[in-house]
């Protein structure tokens, strides 16, 4: 069984989709509290605000 040149297209697509979106979650993460941290040393400001 053979699978159609459409079907790897969506295959192809629809991987590219969900390592984009795992990044974007993983380094959004990580910069929202990198960011949180500076505030707290630079300004006080609590790392729950």
């Amino acid at each position: 069984m053979e699978i159609s040149i459409g079907l790897w297209i969506v295959i192809i697509v629809g991987g590219f989709v969900g390592i984009a979106s795992t990044l974007y979650v993983v380094l959004s993460l990580f910069a929202t509290l990198g960011y949180k941290i500076y505030r707290k040393c630079k300004y006080g400001i609590s790392l729950f605000n």
